[in-house]
């Protein structure tokens, strides 16, 4: 896998686990409940289980890249490059559906959610062509 590929798996990661602390860790924080997602303060209980959940998902898609990392240089290239194939293109298609959630203008306001989206697919993209590429 050249480093390109890795780079961007490792960025994607890193965002990844980053939101799953913001998501499960500390929501509750006006800094992040609003500053970061847009979450009215009255609006935080109501969605805090929706929060939780979705952060465990980026975390497990985070470690996914990790773990695929970690196998790639300690020998098992194949089950690394897969790991991290697979794990990058969900992270690809979970942005597209934030970037069309967006522009239906769910839950938030239209262009509210552009950044999140492409936070979370363009490194794993970048990643994925660095990939089927190489």
């Amino acid at each position: 896998m050249n480093a390109v590929a890795q780079v961007a798996a490792s960025v994607a990661a890193l965002v990844h686990v980053l939101v799953f602390v913001w998501e499960t860790l500390l929501f509750r924080r006006p800094g992040v409940h609003w500053g970061v997602f847009k979450v009215p303060a009255e609006q935080v209980e109501p969605v805090r289980l929706w929060s939780f959940n979705v952060g465990l998902y980026n975390l497990f898609l985070g470690s996914g890249t990790v773990i695929g990392l970690v196998a790639l240089h300690t020998g098992d290239e194949a089950i690394g490059r897969a790991l991290v194939f697979y794990t990058c293109g969900f992270m690809v298609l979970a942005g597209i559906g934030l970037g069309v959630s967006d522009r239906l203008a769910m839950s938030r306001p239209k262009g509210a959610g552009v950044a999140g989206a492409l936070c979370q697919s363009a490194p794993p993209l970048v990643a994925v062509l660095a990939l089927a590429l190489a």
